[in-house]
């Protein structure tokens, strides 16, 4: 997923002849806290709801919050969703406005929406269980958790790799797959020395996974 592909087409652009309490509004319709200042295809920043009532005056032009200390977040068209969410939460802005090669704006993504593709992309609607492991950077292998997970008919749905801290050596691993039913492969990564620090399964999933065992149960005792 790249940066073009989820441009939102509903997010206007603001002239800085606009004045604050219009852009409030904007804000509040389209329920964002920041709105790109654009004349042309001219990108100048984004003006956020916080400095307009920190003015403490409605009537004044954008213009005046044009400076060079203007927050100019922004994306090229063809970077990756996991750079367009770093710029989002590095700047602390609900939009990431999209430039083009040569700085021309282009469009602008919601945090909203890159929320959502971002569940997309994590297989957040799929079936199936979690795993958060703990590991050290030396002795990760994903290849080997792969093999582990592969082993018991399973397959990896999505992973991702959190550090606590930048200098921590310990990683935890999230690892999300296709089965319900996770003590075949929680019993093979505990023989490799991993440390299961959590598991989280579908309930609904789990009481149907338990209906069926019940039922094969009882079926095996009226044999």
């Amino acid at each position: 997923m790249i940066a073009e592909n989820l441009i939102s087409e509903s997010i206007p652009v603001i002239t800085p002849d606009e004045i604050g309490s219009k852009v409030l509004t904007l804000m509040e319709i389209f329920r964002v806290s920041h709105l790109p200042v654009v004349v042309g295809k001219e990108y100048f920043g984004v003006i956020s709801d916080k400095e307009i009532y920190d003015s403490e005056n409605f009537d004044e032009r954008i213009e005046k919050y044009i400076t060079p200390n203007l927050l100019q977040p922004h994306v090229h068209m063809n970077q990756h969703i996991f750079e367009i969410a770093g710029v989002a939460l590095g700047c602390g802005v609900s939009i990431v406005p999209v430039l083009e090669p040569d700085h021309s704006y282009l469009g602008s993504i919601t945090r909203t929406d890159l929320g959502f593709k971002l569940a997309e992309l994590f297989s957040s609607g799929e079936p199936g269980g979690i795993i958060v492991l703990e590991s050290t950077e030396i002795n990760y292998s994903l290849s080997q958790i792969s093999q582990i997970i592969e082993g018991n008919d399973a397959r990896i749905l999505s992973l991702y790799i959190y550090k606590p801290s930048p200098s921590s050596k310990e990683l935890d691993i999230t690892i999300k797959v296709n089965v319900v039913d996770l003590s075949a492969i929680i019993q093979t990564l505990a023989r490799y020395d991993y440390l299961i620090k959590a598991t989280y399964m579908d309930q609904s999933q789990i009481k149907t996974l338990f209906d069926d065992r019940y039922d094969q149960f009882m079926r095996y005792i009226n044999v």
